[in-house]
């Protein structure tokens, strides 16, 4: 005859990686939306639960035993999967309208997010969209950690074993002071750059990367003391005289370089751009809405820009 065996809860799943994720039973409970006590208490019926224990408390910090890290791991793959069952229904009854929650890089999220977002609000009114901007690895390892749903990328850029959707081409422009002997061209080559004078973003976005692979299949070596953690920085460095940069083409259509002394020109090259997509786990059951989702952004970015909203 068999016995019955008493299993974890999701709920007691969830606050032990809440608990790993914090370090700390106040942060961990405030991020559940429960109380410090209730939060314990979970943890502790958890482990009564399993006959053994997985947190090591101190008065200082919080940590987890191995057999503790073992269960939080597995305890992911068990929430997720729950989750896109959830999201299998919620996806046959009306796409586009259960929560969605996106993770955008900084690249991308000032300069197409306002273009697209309006009309997608209109088109589907009930969809919710949670956004979380941070560079690309760590959006990538927590999409696939569970903890977001999608990704908006700049390729190229390693997804492993994600499904990507590419909607658009996102052409590179270089920016330059007026008066620069650039602006006596239409189009620059990336061969006829000088790399020491380009100004990047810091090291982990993607496109600081992108910018360096368009010289070629051997990236240059830049020593740069400048180095931004965003366009609009880099804008008013090079507004200042203090070097050029590369734009992509979204951010100098949307005016980034408005009531600057800047001037844009295209970058010409074999690699001279980026790709934009859409990037998920092949195991979401919301394959379907995530594919749907792609072609909206497709056929808003071809829409032109109004004429005021064209910057050069």
């Amino acid at each position: 005859m068999a016995t019955f065996k008493h299993l974890p809860t999701l709920t007691q799943l969830r606050h032990l990686i809440a608990l790993n994720e914090h370090q700390h039973f106040g942060r961990a409970a405030e991020a559940c939306f429960i109380m410090q006590s209730s939060l314990s208490t979970s943890i502790k019926e958890l482990e009564r639960t399993l006959g053994q224990p997985l947190v090591e408390r101190t008065k200082r910090k919080v940590m987890m035993l191995p057999l503790g890290i073992e269960v939080i791991d597995r305890a992911r793959h068990v929430v997720r999967d729950v989750e896109d069952i959830s999201d299998l229904a919620n996806a046959a009854s009306a796409p586009l309208s259960a929560p969605i929650r996106l993770g955008v890089i900084p690249s991308i999220a000032p300069f197409l997010l306002p273009r697209v977002l309006p009309a997608l609000k209109k088109a589907y009114p009930n969809l919710k969209l949670y956004l979380r901007e941070a560079q690309s690895s760590p959006l990538v390892r927590q999409l696939e950690d569970g903890e977001l749903d999608l990704l908006l990328l700049a390729f190229p850029y390693s997804t492993h074993d994600l499904e990507c959707n590419i909607f658009a081409e996102d052409r590179f422009w270089i920016a330059f002071p007026k008066g620069h002997p650039y602006s006596q061209k239409e189009h620059i080559h990336i061969q006829d750059l000088d790399p020491e004078s380009l100004m990047l973003l810091e090291e982990g976005h993607c496109l600081r990367d992108q910018t360096l692979s368009a010289f070629g299949p051997v990236p240059p070596q830049v020593q740069n003391d400048f180095q931004a953690s965003s366009l609009h920085t880099l804008v008013q460095m090079v507004d200042n005289g203090l070097g050029l940069t590369v734009l992509p083409k979204m951010a100098v259509d949307t005016g980034i370089t408005k009531s600057t002394r800047i001037q844009v020109r295209p970058l010409d090259g074999p690699y001279t751009s980026r790709q934009i997509g859409l990037t998920w786990r092949k195991t979401s059951a919301r394959k379907a809405e995530y594919e749907h989702l792609a072609g909206f952004f497709r056929d808003e970015l071809a829409t032109p820009l109004s004429p005021k909203k064209q910057r050069r």
